[in-house]
């Protein structure tokens, strides 16, 4: 009966007794090279929409945001394979656009797919820029809570923060040109739902936790 625990143990590994560049789990592995070929992906989309681009501005957010993905690409390449700190910083992305939010619904022509490559324009194009920033964000956030690897966690935990300021930004650019529209709801029905939570002030009476129960 004692010998099971003793064999699993034998089979165990700390990660201290391990060379940083094998510090990783299976499973983060699998998640990290998923990360790493979004980017690529991101990356390479990227080059094929700016060759159907006319707006300078989306052009000025594509090149800024394609150095930046860039950037980071190679930090996380660099952690990931060496599994130590990397050479330089994730650093802080900056966008250009105004935080101003234009709001209301103003009648436009409704959606539908492209009948040829000439009917590509910006609104189609920053709204592909806008679904991979948010799949790659929200890929990256997943998979963060369960690396193993210490350095390659933090250097993706602090390149998320930036993922979000970019999808923000095309986000930004959509808005001010009428390709993303944002409804309101009425005055009393927003004033409703702002006040529908409030904080918890009084102690919290917390349950006693039963006795452990020796397995048989």
């Amino acid at each position: 009966m004692n010998s099971l625990p003793n064999q699993n143990q034998a089979n165990q590994t700390h990660s201290e007794q391990i060379p940083p560049k094998m510090n990783h789990g299976g499973h983060e592995l699998f998640d990290s090279h998923e990360i790493i070929a979004g980017m690529i992906n991101v990356l390479d989309q990227y080059m094929i929409f700016r060759s159907f681009m006319k707006d300078q501005t989306l052009i000025d957010i594509l090149d800024r945001q394609y150095s930046f993905i860039e950037s980071q690409y190679n930090l996380i390449v660099e952690a990931f394979s060496t599994g130590q700190k990397p050479s330089g910083s994730t650093g802080v992305y900056k966008m250009t656009q105004t935080h101003d939010v234009i709001y209301g619904i103003k009648p436009s022509q409704p959606k539908k797919p492209n009948q040829s490559l000439n009917d590509v324009k910006e609104t189609g194009l920053s709204a592909h820029m806008l679904g991979l920033l948010k799949s790659e964000a929200s890929l990256i956030g997943m998979a963060a809570s369960e690396i193993t690897n210490p350095v390659v966690r933090r250097v993706l935990a602090d390149t998320i923060p930036n993922f979000i300021e970019m999808s923000y930004e095309v986000f930004l650019y959509q808005n001010k040109h009428g390709y993303y529209q944002v409804p309101q709801l009425s005055a009393k029905d927003s004033q409703a739902m702002t006040q529908a939570y409030v904080p918890a002030t009084q102690p919290v009476q917390m349950p006693t936790p039963k006795s452990s129960q020796m397995l048989q």
